[in-house]
Parts: C-alpha cells; sequence; structure tokens
C-alpha cells in the first residue's frame, strides 16, 4: 500500500458493506462470480479502551466468535498491519481499542459467499481506516488479492470486491488478477434457499474426484465460453451456457434437495444451478419470466426461502 496512512486516534470509525456473491454459475468452477445485492455491513471503530469488543448483528451472527479468531478479525489484522497502524497489542500500548460490529444479513453456510464477504470486509475496513475512510482503486486491488489467497479461489471474493460479473485466476499461489464484465440488463437472479440446510464449502470440496473425463472437461470449456457471452451479450442461452459436468453431479448426494430443484427447473427451460458450494439454488432468468419463475417456488413451501436480489451493481464500498 502507498500513499498517506493517518495515525490512529479514538473516535476514528468506517463502515463498509460488502455484497453476498454465487459462484461457478454452472461451469466456471472457481473462476466466475456474480455480486448479488445482498449485502452484509462491517464496522470498525478505534476507541479509548484497550483490547476488541464485538458487537454481533442479524441473521446466524451468534454463531460466529466474539474474539480476534474470526474471518473478518483476521482479514482486519493483516490489513492494519500491513499498513502500519499495528493490531491490539500496539494498540493496547497507545491507550487505543477496537469495536467492531457484524451486521449480517447474507446466509451463511449456504452458498452465497458469508465466508468470502467477511474476508474483503475486513481488508476494506483496515485499508480505509489507514486512508481516513477512503478506499483507492490500488486498495481495492489489494482487497481482491489478499481475500482471494484467503479463500484459496477468488471466484466469490472478487465478485465481493467488484460487483458485476466477475472472471478471476490466480497467475501464481500470491496473485489474483479479475476482469470486471457488466451482466446484460435483462438477465433477473433468483435466489432459492432451502430453510435449515447448511453445507460447508470444506465438505463439499471434499466429495470431487481428483480427475475427471477429457471429454468432459472440453465441454466444460465450451460451456464457460458460452457463459459469458450469455451473461453480457444474449441470456437466451443462458440454459445451455449453465450446463456443468464438473461438479454439481458429483455433490449431489450431498444436497439431494437442491438438486431435485435444479433438475426441475432446467427440466422446465430454466437455466438453475447450485450457487457455490451449496445449498443454495440460483435461478439465471429473463425479466419476463422472472415473476413466473417466483411464483411457482411460492407453492414448494415453507422449506424454502425465496430471494429476489439484484446483480451488484458495484462491490464494497465505504458507507
Amino acid at each position: 500500500m502507498t500513499g498517506p496512512v493517518v495515525e490512529l486516534a479514538a473516535a476514528d470509525a468506517v463502515t463498509v458493506t460488502v455484497p453476498a456473491s454465487s459462484a461457478n454459475l454452472g461451469p466456471g468452477y472457481d473462476s466466475v462470480g456474480l455480486g448479488l445485492d445482498l449485502r452484509d455491513t462491517y464496522a470498525v471503530r478505534v476507541t479509548s479502551e484497550p483490547g476488541l469488543v464485538v458487537d454481533l448483528q442479524g441473521q446466524g451472527a451468534q454463531r460466529l466468535p466474539r474474539d480476534d479468531s474470526s474471518l473478518l478479525a483476521r482479514a482486519l489484522r493483516t490489513a492494519m498491519e500491513a499498513c502500519g497502524l499495528g493490531w491490539l497489542e500496539e494498540l493496547r500500548q497507545r491507550g487505543l481499542g477496537l469495536h467492531l460490529t457484524y451486521g449480517c444479513e447474507i446466509p451463511m453456510s449456504a452458498g452465497l459467499g458469508s465466508s468470502a464477504a467477511a474476508g474483503v470486509g475486513g481488508f476494506a475496513l483496515g485499508f480505509a481506516l489507514a486512508r481516513q475512510g477512503e478506499l483507492t482503486s490500488e486498495d481495492r486491488a489489494l482487497v481482491n488479492t489478499h481475500a482471494g489467497i484467503l479463500e484459496g479461489h477468488p471466484d466469490n471474493s472478487s465478485a465481493s470486491v467488484y460487483g458485476g460479473l466477475t472472471v478471476s485466476w490466480m497467475p501464481s499461489p500470491q496473485a489474483v488478477r479479475t476482469a470486471r464484465l457488466t451482466v446484460h440488463e435483462d438477465v433477473a437472479p433468483l435466489v432459492v434457499v432451502p430453510v435449515g440446510s447448511k453445507l460447508s464449502t470444506r465438505t463439499a470440496r471434499a466429495v470431487l474426484p481428483p480427475h475427471i473425463a477429457h471429454a468432459d472437461a472440453a465441454r466444460q470449456a465450451s460451456r464457460s465460453a458460452l457463459l459469458i457471452h450469455a451473461l453480457t451479450t444474449d441470456p437466451t442461452f443462458l440454459l445451455d451456457a449453465t450446463q456443468d459436468w464438473l461438479h454439481q453431479e458429483y455433490r449431489r448426494e450431498a444436497y439431494p434437495t437442491s438438486m431435485a430443484a435444479v433438475d426441475l427447473l432446467r427440466a422446465q427451460g430454466h437455466a438453475a444451478v447450485v450457487s457455490g458450494a451449496g445449498p443454495t439454488v440460483l435461478v439465471l432468468t429473463r425479466r419476463a419470466v422472472v415473476d413466473t419463475i417466483a411464483a411457482e417456488v411460492k407453492t414448494w413451501g415453507r422449506e424454502w426461502k425465496l430471494l429476489r436480489p439484484a446483480v451488484a451493481s458495484e462491490g464494497v464500498r465505504v458507507v
């Protein structure tokens, strides 16, 4: 990080909001992400009382740790130390502490990038705190790199950093690059969350085979390329563009209810996929039919929660 870095004082504070994300979108495994305008809000305030106070708000927040072991706190620490601000012990020596607030709206362990959002939020808080509330484009690139490395795959985190449609890759284990694309105005996402069903990314990744057939890789490559065209230029290709051979079928036993919903919707001609590691189902549809699909999903009963977030036009932002 370059540029002016401030000396912290009590009452210095920053708040950021971070959008949810859906990764993979079918064939774009570990590389393609979509920002969704369902946002977590994170805040940090410098206090005159040494130590860390954590305030947890929103759905699922009480499951989070109240110390500096959380993903948000670890990311914040990395950013603050990178900026020369130090962490709790260094702040204590100056008679200062931190008050960290979580405002959770993104469902946790649901495949909507809640952990990636926390990482992005923590890094953004740290860099913005060092600049008195400003987050520069250079800082945003650093957030993208740090968050992608922390996650191990940048698909969710890059979508939370930049919003819109992102294609990301890691040219080395310590580098993340992202192309940010604008989604076609006719694309309308629907998010269908199975109530009470949770699945960790680690569990979902553990069932994947170490190797796949060359023919499947070839088919996957063609659909992944088509996916970008469908989402940015011609949504009529969305059903074909979201076909996957790399991960969803291998995970069917991990979320059978979600896959049954995907099968049903795709049989009706709708581009349904499992969002990220699941179990949430994402439907990438067009504005003309989105209300019809939403009405059908509502007939499925209380076992499903329907969300209709817009595509996030921007990523993490200081508020």
